[in-house]
């Protein structure tokens, strides 16, 4: 790619020779947190997959419980997220208008927070139902060790809620980039940082792509 530095563009910041060089230190940054990432999510799913060989009998019981249609739609939520930050990414890219801009960065954003609001609904049912695995709270009938079952439980609660917790970072950062747009701070030789979090936000939606169907679809004939 050719070399895009304007000579005196504010955007440059002052340690950078040209767009192009801050451009991939900027990526290249991003990319180094997304090893750290992948590292803690490795870690959660090293630690499911070692319980789950302990007891596959109450893993799948476990995840039969769980809402497979509702986790589903949450998937196709994501991958309509991820294909509306990379129209945002290329809008930006091109030059087109802010509203143009603004507006696919609005739509990543409803589909992030609809993500969220199934999700809700998500863990509601599991309060009702007593799948919540706190003393007191927890109540299991079905098929299973229920110590198994309570730990199968506590790493679907770990595993969705930091991830949730992800969404909403997210969130917020699509937010501040709305901001950005419609101050008109991007343009075709500076759009890093539109670029830059579209990784972040491909990254959660692809850790989500793993956890669907590790935590709802190994049981998913035992439930719903």
């Amino acid at each position: 790619m050719a070399d895009t530095h304007v000579a005196g563009h504010s955007a440059v910041a002052h340690q950078f020779a040209s767009m192009e060089q801050q451009r991939e230190a900027g990526t290249l940054g991003m990319w180094a947190f997304l090893i750290t990432e992948i590292m803690f999510f490795g870690g959660l799913f090293l630690a499911y997959i070692i319980y789950r060989a302990r007891d596959p009998e109450a893993f799948a019981a476990a995840s039969g419980e769980l809402n497979w249609k509702l986790g589903g739609i949450n998937t196709v939520v994501l991958i309509c997220s991820s294909l509306t930050m990379v129209l945002a990414v290329y809008y930006v890219q091109t030059g087109a208008s802010r509203r143009t801009q603004i507006a696919f960065l609005a739509a990543t954003i409803a589909l992030g927070g609809t993500f969220l609001v199934v999700k809700g609904f998500e863990y509601h049912e599991k309060f009702v139902v007593g799948h919540i695995p706190i003393p007191g709270f927890f109540k299991w009938t079905g098929h299973g060790d229920p110590q198994h079952v309570q730990i199968f439980y506590w790493m679907y609660f770990a595993m969705t809620g930091v991830h949730a917790l992800h969404m909403i970072i997210g969130i917020g950062v699509m937010s501040v980039l709305i901001y950005m747009c419609y101050r008109g701070r991007f343009s075709p030789e500076y759009y890093a940082p539109v670029e830059i979090s579209g990784l972040y936000w491909h990254f959660v939606d692809i850790v989500w792509i793993f956890l669907f169907p590790l935590l709802y679809l190994v049981g998913a004939h035992e439930g719903h």
